[in-house]
């Protein structure tokens, strides 16, 4: 069973049809690359369904059980919106850092604020605390950042900000980590140290869906290619059939864009 489904999503703004009806699905222990122009829908894509915004219509689900429901007249709970919210995460453009937090406070800052909710947390939250702190070290190092632990975000570079971020994400251990263009806020020579990084997550099967605008990293790194244009879904398949073989003339020519840059 796919650990993550869409079908038939769609999404206005205003009289703007930014989605037009998406469907996909994603096995577990996959990573899934969305390319396309600026304005083809990505962004909006990813965030529906991370509930940074609310589709119109369409049904999402996530490890077999609906996060979204367009046609569904039962509203979730507050403690199933919570649940969902800890199956996914996201890693922003702009890492999104709280300045007055060092790195490894900002890396588990919600795992700490979710302890609080355990029955056992008044007697043992020195305890609990240490555990989280203990996993923030441990995510740190995945990052290679466990020496800048007690950095604030204005003492780290781009690249490293944004590895934080990738950290921050990953610790409440997500069925799945999205990145939004995680590489298009940094200087060229920082792009490598995100794309390494994610490379490793992907060696190690997380499962993943990357917003990327990096065709060659997309590339090396996906099991499967979305080409999304103008709100569809104009071309899906593993990178050889994309890349290599496109069928849709539109595919062809974004690829040949590309190609000649």
């Amino acid at each position: 069973m796919a650990i993550l489904e869409v079908k038939d999503l769609k999404k206005s703004f205003g009289k703007t049809e930014v989605l037009k009806g998406i469907s996909f699905s994603l096995e577990e222990k996959n990573v899934l690359a969305i390319i396309g122009s600026s304005g083809s829908g990505k962004t909006t894509l990813l965030r529906c369904i991370n509930m940074l915004e609310t589709a119109d219509s369409g049904l999402i689900t996530v490890d077999g059980s609906a996060i979204f429901d367009g046609d569904s007249d039962e509203k979730l709970t507050a403690q199933q919106k919570l649940e969902n919210q800890l199956k996914i995460g996201l890693v922003f453009q702009s890492f999104n850092l709280f300045p007055q937090y060092t790195a490894l406070e900002n890396v588990t800052l919600a795992v700490k604020a979710h302890a609080k909710s355990r029955p056992d947390f008044k007697e043992n939250h020195k305890a609990i605390y240490k555990e989280i702190d203990e996993l923030g070290m441990s995510l740190l190092k995945k990052v290679g950042l466990e020496n800048k632990a007690n950095n604030y975000p204005c003492q780290l570079s781009g690249g490293q900000q944004q590895r934080v971020s990738i950290a921050r994400a990953m610790a409440l251990n997500p069925k799945i980590l999205f990145f939004d263009e995680p590489t298009s806020a940094l200087d060229p020579e920082l792009t490598g140290e995100i794309l390494k990084v994610i490379k490793s997550l992907a060696a190690e099967k997380m499962t993943m869906v990357i917003v990327t605008h990096e065709m060659a990293f997309a590339r090396e790194a996906a099991d499967r290619i979305i080409f999304m244009d103008n709100g569809v879904i104009e071309e899906e398949g593993t990178p050889e059939e994309v890349f290599d073989h496109p069928k849709s003339e539109r595919t062809k020519a974004f690829i040949a864009g590309y190609t000649e840059v």
